[in-house]
């Protein structure tokens, strides 16, 4: 899977925070790690402890990812691996929530004895396919966490594409946008419409993680957008309740 081959699934708006990234990676061959390092060299991503984030090939001899991370900088980061590159775009494009997740992560290791927690779980699905929904439409906000898909995405379609915005950081949902569904969702939080999705995201998990849990993070089907996939603008598109779920009973 090359760049080149990639062009048409890459331009979806889903990508449009990485575009600065993608526009500079190679076309003809897999993104090397020399490649990934000179791009977080340039941009001076690092570590919240202030060491320079690296892409480097997995050692058998390495310690827990996060901790690794955290202690040296390094990041695993698997060769000819989607995941693993969207992972790396997103340590470009949104540097300091991905410091932030991984400092997280690190404080929290000691303390839960080889058991992973509530907090860790909320670090790891934020991480994996967390979004930010910048919006100042306190109606649209309520729909999304009333569920209201059909209601939002339809019925009130001009307005969530004049003032709602989605912008994805979870890699794997990033990875997952290659092929697109309707059954893929985003764990998200809300922020104003002129914030910076990576400041407010940092600040926000700053100050709910600790002590937190996924339970903060309300479920969105993200290609329920207008025109994120063919046929939204149909009238039973939102009907489908294997994706457009109504909300859990209490």
């Amino acid at each position: 899977m090359l760049i080149d081959a990639l062009l048409g699934r890459l331009a979806h708006p889903i990508y449009e925070p990485l575009r600065p990234w993608l526009e500079r990676l190679p076309r003809h061959e897999w993104p090397s790690h020399a490649v990934l390092n000179a791009l977080a060299e340039e941009a001076g991503v690092c570590t919240e402890g202030g060491r320079p984030v690296r892409f480097v090939p997995p050692r058998a001899s390495d310690p827990g990812y996060e901790l690794h991370v955290h202690q040296s900088g390094c990041v695993s980061t698997r060769p000819q691996n989607g995941h693993d590159l969207f992972n790396a775009l997103a340590w470009l494009a949104f540097p300091r929530t991905k410091a932030r997740i991984n400092a997280l992560h690190a404080a929290e290791i000691p303390r839960e004895a080889g058991r992973r927690g509530r907090v860790r779980d909320l670090l790891t699905i934020f991480d994996e396919g967390g979004a930010v929904v910048l919006c100042a439409d306190p109606e649209l906000e309520a729909m999304i966490l009333g569920f209201r898909w059909k209601a939002l995405f339809r019925d009130c379609r001009d307005r969530v594409l004049r003032d709602l915005r989605f912008v994805v950081l979870g890699h794997a949902v990033l990875e997952k946008a290659l092929e697109p569904w309707p059954g893929v969702a985003c764990k998200v939080i809300f922020a104003p419409p002129a914030a910076s999705p990576d400041d407010y995201a940092a600040r926000w998990l700053a100050a709910h993680a600790p002590g937190g849990s996924p339970k903060l993070l309300p479920p969105v089907p993200v290609f329920g957008y207008p025109g994120w996939l063919p046929g939204s603008d149909a009238e039973a598109f939102y009907d489908d309740a294997r994706y457009f779920r109504a909300p859990p009973v209490k």
